[in-house]
């Protein structure tokens, strides 16, 4: 009896699991439903985080009819039934609906199924609700204008006014108080800026102080900023650059005055801060002990002005030519060239590099340059004066310019007694080093040959250029004419006003060179802050990095004084503007014990700290050639320099 009643109870499951099954399988029933990617719970729960651009998909166990779709699938916020478009998919199993209006942020929905539903075979489902609630878009910064300013091409914001206005558009409303306390300002404290409404989510920012001249700002509000309806920030950051201040920084003083300055402050720092036992200048000012021969050149010539100009008398001025030469005939030299860096105390090499620890031909033929000029200055009727003039001679008469070219039609730069000729570098045009040349070539002891110029230096013709750059014709050289300094090393004494070859006139090479260089400037096609008409030169100096030789293919930023100032006698007028910018807008910074610093960036806010022989010597020589062409009258008294001219075949 037990077993039967087992068996039929058994019986009656299996049937009644059998019917559920088939039920099931032949009704219509809802699988899934999303909204974008989000899935939209079926039962109990609601889905908080919806988005509101993004069509709602709604999977069923059967394909649907779709003549029951409107009236029984609706949806719907707060009473208010919202229409939409369908399309089914799927063979009819899978509807996507398309609101026919946005959906609105931060609000309820609910999805209803009514029971009136059907299957394509009639079929019909239970009814269901299904809810899901949009989020909040996130609060956006739509627009943000620094009124009175300038944007760069690459976005970069500029020229700011000291009193800056800031109007920031919002996606959506916001508190103005809580943004004022949400900003913040690198090198402010907050308090110095207050914000005001000015129409529909937007705000003006304006300070109550005046923001520095020439600085760089970042302006940063945090992403605790919130807006009126609770929309999260992700915080926002903003670099700006203010302009010029609106007055001058520095005492006003006419040009004559200003470039007198300029030449007596950069004439200290060959004079007073000559080395003490060489009379040598050092190469820099954290140098020490460490002398450089070519600035040392640029000294040496630095001192005739200061003898004109008044700094200091004629007697101290050859004390110190005594000195010097005294010191070079007793220092290293090496088959009569002095090496780059000597110990000012001692004579002996400091090594430039591993491989360049000997004679460095270029570095003494700007060295002579300058001993050279002050032979000419000096009297061969004075006899201590005359006695000089030949100590000069024969320190030039021992440099062995022919050995220097290995045989062959080239001057090299340097010898090592270590690794020999390990540098391997020719001496080749066009750069700075043309002095070099014409002082092989008019020696009397191991003089270089035509051929040599023809084939070493100017490579057959191959340093011609013959391009235009900015509309303006570049005799020779790399495109847009290199770091300016090609145009002053061999011209603090070499006088290029008719000074012409088969090659190029060198008068034009210098002035179009110049013009190339404020053109490429005033340009900007790396959208650096600041440049301009009046703030140029690129040339070899210090960086916010290291060292290195700017040009317009090498533009770093980085604006060098003794570039635009050095060109002063070829281009006047554009050189006096860029010297009243370097002292009247940024003197405060720029100016130091001896003139201008070595160099600045102000897209980095940089401003070196530094003085080097190589870029202060050029400034003061070159202004007085522009003044009175001191310098360049010298040459034509000095045979040496006619002499290596005729050799090479210059007109001058």
């Amino acid at each position: 009896m037990k077993l039967k009643t087992v068996i039929c109870l058994l019986g009656i499951l299996f049937f009644q699991s059998c019917q559920e099954l088939e039920e099931e399988y032949s009704s219509l029933y809802i699988i899934a439903a999303t909204i974008g990617i989000e899935e939209i719970p079926l039962q109990g729960d609601t889905l908080l985080t919806a988005p509101i651009d993004r069509p709602i998909q709604l999977e069923f166990s059967k394909p649907l009819s779709s003549v029951t779709i409107e009236d029984n699938i609706v949806l719907k916020t707060q009473g208010e039934v919202i229409p939409y478009n369908f399309n089914l998919f799927s063979n009819g199993t899978l509807i996507s609906l398309s609101p026919s209006q946005p959906l609105k942020t931060g609000t309820l929905y609910q999805i209803q199924i009514n029971e009136g539903l059907q299957s394509s075979l009639g079929q019909q489902t239970k009814s269901a609700s299904l809810y899901f609630q949009t989020g909040n878009n996130p609060l956006t910064i739509n627009k943000v204008e620094f009124i009175d300013s300038k944007k760069l091409l690459n976005g970069r914001i500029t020229d700011v006014a000291l009193s800056p206005n800031i109007e920031i558009t919002f996606s959506e409303e916001v508190d103005p108080d809580q943004l004022e306390k949400m900003i913040s300002i690198e090198g402010m404290s907050s308090g110095q800026w207050e914000v005001d409404k000015r129409a529909t989510n937007t705000y003006n920012i304006s300070f109550k102080d005046k923001l520095e001249h020439f600085k760089k700002y970042t302006f940063t509000i945090s992403n605790e900023l919130l807006g009126l309806d609770g929309a999260a920030f992700s915080g926002a950051s903003f670099t700006f650059y203010t302009g010029a201040a609106p007055e001058s920084v520095m005492p006003f003083m006419d040009d004559e005055s200003l470039l007198h300055l300029v030449q007596e402050k950069t004439f200290g720092y060959f004079w007073e801060f000559g080395h003490e036992a060489s009379g040598m200048a050092r190469e820099r000012n954290t140098s020490g002990n460490l002398v450089t021969t070519g600035g040392s050149g640029f000294g040496v010539m630095a001192m005739i002005v200061g003898v004109e100009r008044g700094f200091i008398t004629r007697d101290e001025a050859i004390k110190r030519w005594q000195k010097v030469l005294t010191f070079l005939e007793n220092a290293d030299r090496f088959h009569g060239a002095w090496p780059h860096w000597l110990d000012g105390n001692t004579g002996k090499t400091i090594p430039f590099s591993n491989q360049d620890d000997g004679g460095d031909l270029v570095e003494t033929a700007l060295l002579l340059q300058g001993l050279l000029t002050v032979r000419s200055y000096l009297s061969e009727n004075v006899i201590e004066e005359n006695e000089l003039r030949e100590r000069i001679l024969n320190i030039y008469k021992e440099v062995e310019w022919s050995w220097y070219t290995r045989d062959q039609n080239v001057l090299y730069w340097h010898w090592s007694p270590n690794v020999n000729w390990a540098m391997n570098l020719p001496i080749q045009g066009y750069n700075e080093c043309l002095i070099t040349y014409i002082l092989a070539a008019a020696s009397p002891s191991y003089p270089i040959s035509k051929s040599v110029y023809e084939t070493g230096w100017a490579r057959g013709g191959a340093m011609v250029n013959g391009s235009e750059y900015y509309g303006i014709p570049l005799p020779l050289g790399k495109d847009l004419g290199g770091p300016l300094f090609f145009a002053h090393y061999s011209y603090l004494g070499v006088d290029p006003r008719n000074l012409s070859d088969q090659y190029a006139n060198y008068w034009e090479q210098n002035i179009n060179h110049s013009r190339i260089n404020q053109a490429y400037v005033m340009n900007n096609p790396k959208s650096f802050v600041g440049y301009s008409e009046s703030n140029w030169g690129l040339t070899a100096s210090d960086n916010e990095n290291g060292y290195s030789a700017h040009s317009p293919l090498n533009d770093r930023g980085v604006i060098t004084p003794t570039a635009a100032l050095s060109s002063m006698p070829y281009t006047p007028e554009e050189s006096l503007q860029a010297l009243r910018f370097f002292y009247f807008q940024l003197g405060d910074r720029l100016w130091g014990e001896y003139g201008f610093y070595d160099a600045f960036n102000l897209t980095e806010d940089w401003y070196a700290s530094s003085y080097l022989a190589i870029d202060q010597g050029p400034i003061i020589i070159m202004i007085e050639n522009y003044r009175s062409g001191l310098l360049w009258d010298l040459m034509h008294k000095n045979e040496i320099f006619q002499k290596g001219l005729k050799e090479l075949n210059f007109n001058y």
